[in-house]
């Protein structure tokens, strides 16, 4: 796929295969859902989102808002999912809004509508938030990190490294620290809302709280971990998936 927006994470796609589109969390990148898709095996066609600025993309002007995300991947992937009705969309931490605003856009102006929105470590749109790490100072913003996992304290001890990380994350941090979704915003595919059982910031009440955003099913479901519970539960996670795709198609 080129320097563009989209990258293939499974093999050649067999027909019928459900294709997946995961968005990465903030400061992360497509290559984070590599387990996942392998997980998910040859039946899913999994395609993750590079933001800006970062990996193969790193020399790019990167995108500090989540409109402006949402308006830069949207053509390419209205063209890639074309006609099709047999796609999800899967997204995690700052990646859940950013797929909540895709979909409600695909529903809009393509008439394409997911069979599912997997919205996971994140709390519901019209929930407000009070977070301002993106202003923090970089001693701030590292330790946050190494307090929420996900980011190996090795990288953070390289200078170059740790320079490109939190550059990053502060310009996805202000993305999400700044987004606010419409009043009432709501997608007619089914919701599924997952967290992890000991993240400090997105519990059970926040999860819930998705149910008012889609006007078709809900459900939320909890794995043992914090906020990168995926990582531990990848397997887990990719049951999930198929259990809840398979039956929206069946549906």
């Amino acid at each position: 796929m080129g320097n563009s927006w989209l990258r293939r994470l499974s093999p050649a796609p067999e027909n019928g295969s459900h294709t997946v589109v995961c968005f990465p969390h903030a400061g992360g990148s497509a290559i984070s859902y590599g387990p996942l898709a392998k997980r998910l095996g040859s039946e899913y066609d999994v395609i993750a989102v590079q933001y800006p600025g970062r990996q193969d993309r790193r020399r790019e002007p990167m995108v500090d808002t989540i409109p402006g995300l949402v308006d830069g991947l949207f053509t390419e992937l209205a063209e890639t999912l074309g006609d099709a009705s047999n796609f999800s969309l899967f997204g995690h931490s700052m990646g859940s809004a950013v797929a909540f605003e895709t979909c409600g856009r695909l529903e809009r102006d393509s008439g394409a509508r997911a069979s599912v929105l997997f919205a996971s470590g994140r709390r519901a749109p019209s929930l407000p938030g009070t977070e301002v790490m993106h202003t923090r100072s970089d001693r701030e913003l590292a330790e946050h990190l190494l307090s929420y996992g996900g980011t190996p304290a090795a990288l953070l001890e390289d200078q170059e490294m740790r320079e490109m990380i939190l550059t990053v994350t502060r310009n996805d941090y202000r993305a999400i620290e700044t987004y606010a979704c419409a009043p009432g915003a709501t997608v007619e595919c089914p919701i599924v809302a997952l967290a992890g059982d000991r993240d400090a910031d997105t519990g059970v009440a926040e999860i819930e709280a998705w149910r008012s955003h889609t006007s078709g099913s809900f459900s939320a479901r909890t794995f043992p971990g914090g906020h990168f519970f995926l990582d531990a539960n990848c397997d887990a996670v990719a049951r999930l998936i198929a259990d809840h795709t398979s039956r929206a198609l069946s549906s």
